[in-house]
């Protein structure tokens, strides 16, 4: 079936008010905190009214999702890079998930305060689908690496991938050396690690 112009026109621009919304939470967190921002302080900042920010997010943690998904956008983005299949595995995985990092870097002290905010006690709600997201994230890395491993394998594969991403990814809220340059050296020596590992178990050489 044919698409319409209007259908493509009404979904850019609910893309982009959805982004407009998003960007605003970002520069109020950026003045105060996370925690401090409302979304009655979004639709003022932004000058979209509480009933158009409800039809993109139920609530505020829907925000901290957009967010996220910019950085999925980039690591996908990098993915289609000609020169992808080319590298390594371990390289491959090392500048996909940088870039998913890169993403987030400009508003660094934001993201951890949104994670910090999933993590408090009383949020189980919002704490089982954020574990949900991070198995979205790491199955994009792993389509994005052009890992084909299947069975067991990938199911130790994808576990040991996860543990390495969540592991980088704390490690990177509190870098704050140029370019992330430890987070690179963590995850480097993380990725050599499970490859080394990976070589000593029996049908994965």
């Amino acid at each position: 079936m044919a698409v319409r112009c209007g259908d493509s026109a009404e979904r850019t621009d609910s893309v982009d008010t959805a982004a407009r919304i998003v960007d605003a939470a970002i520069a109020l967190a950026e003045e105060t905190s996370w925690e401090a921002v409302r979304l009655h302080r979004v639709a003022a900042r932004s000058g979209i009214g509480l009933a158009e920010i409800s039809r993109h997010f139920r609530e505020k943690d829907e925000l901290i999702d957009a967010w996220f998904d910019r950085a999925d956008a980039a690591l996908l983005a990098l993915a289609a890079a000609p020169w992808m299949p080319s590298l390594p595995p371990r390289e491959r995985l090392q500048r996909l998930t940088m870039a998913w990092l890169e993403a987030l870097a400009p508003h660094q002290r934001v993201t951890r305060e949104m994670v910090v905010n999933k993590l408090e006690p009383g949020h189980l709600h919002i704490q089982f689908p954020a574990l949900m997201r991070i198995s979205r994230t790491v199955q994009w890395l792993r389509e994005a690496a052009l890992l084909d491993d299947h069975g067991v394998r990938r199911a130790l594969a994808e576990t040991a991938l996860t543990a390495i991403w969540m592991a980088t990814f704390a490690y990177w809220l509190g870098d704050n050396t140029p370019d992330a340059a430890q987070t690179r050296h963590f995850l480097d020596r993380q990725l050599a690690l499970a490859e080394r590992a990976a070589l000593l178990l029996p049908g994965f050489a």
